[in-house]
């Protein structure tokens, strides 16, 4: 081990010293390339421990929390009929193993995934939230992405499943500024943090290749695993309806989705 890696260990250590912190990023992105005008933002939250961090959305987290604690009370507890980003990305220290939980309709995924970053280190500097950042490039998900990192927060890590260089990412963002994630602060804590979690989903532990091979039949074919599992029935209106023609309307609605989803972080999944 060199002396740097030894000072950045030290540094590390000394940063956590029995506090957890959590990294709010603002992240700014475009769901239909065809509306470039239309853009999303949603609050992210880079949770840092010991032993795993976690990446998730704050508005994600606040509803399943309040949905938990409703489930706790015995209360019938509905999801609200909000989009936020779903996917919860766990990453481990001195790794580059990593388990990414999405959803498709109604499953609940699993995929673990080993995942290396080819960075190249630039000699441009800047200042970002009053921290010196260095920017690094790099390809992933069929994008070429621009990072801007800091030396002054010791952690190799940073938002959605971008780590490994010699400090925490402030800033990212690819070629076309689709996808643009950016710190907006800090917090420190004490309390060990656990994502709440249901026990009502089925849930699916796959590899990564696995799970591209899933995603994109499920693109095209988004209610294949609902055959059989919806019964014929009667809708709020008392019209009759088969369990053929409820999924077909279900499959219709997402494909419509679909082509207004277009513009995945992960382009090469369209692919």
């Amino acid at each position: 081990m060199t002396k740097t890696h030894i000072l950045i260990l030290l540094m590390f250590s000394n940063f956590f010293l029995g506090q957890n912190k959590q990294f709010f990023y603002e992240y700014k992105f475009i769901l239909d390339s065809t509306k470039k005008e239309n853009v999303r933002t949603e609050m992210m939250v880079l949770n840092i421990q010991k032993e795993k961090y976690q990446f998730y959305s704050f508005e994600r987290y606040t509803i399943d929390s309040t949905m938990l604690v409703d489930s706790k009370k015995g209360l019938m507890v509905m999801s609200p009929n909000k989009e936020t980003v779903n996917e919860i990305i766990t990453k481990y220290p001195n790794s580059n193993k990593i388990v990414y939980t999405t959803f498709l309709i109604w499953d609940k995924y699993r995929v673990k995934q080993d995942v290396q970053f080819d960075w190249k280190l630039t000699n441009e500097f800047s200042k970002i939230l009053n921290y010196e950042v260095q920017k690094a490039t790099t390809e992933y998900g069929g994008r070429k992405w621009t990072a801007w990192f800091t030396k002054e927060i010791p952690i190799p890590d940073g938002p959605y499943k971008f780590k490994n260089l010699p400090g925490l990412i402030v800033k990212i963002e690819d070629s076309h500024k689709n996808h643009v994630f950016e710190l907006k602060g800090i917090k420190s804590s004490q309390e060990q943090f656990i994502y709440p979690s249901f026990d009502d989903y089925s849930v699916f532990e796959l590899n990564y290749d696995q799970f591209v091979k899933k995603f994109k039949n499920y693109r095209q074919n988004p209610t294949a695993d609902l055959v059989g599992k919806i019964p014929d029935q009667q809708d709020s209106k008392g019209t009759f309806r088969t369990s053929a023609e409820i999924i077909r309307e279900l499959n219709q609605k997402a494909l419509e989705g679909f082509a207004k989803d277009n513009n995945l972080i992960e382009l090469n999944l369209l692919k």
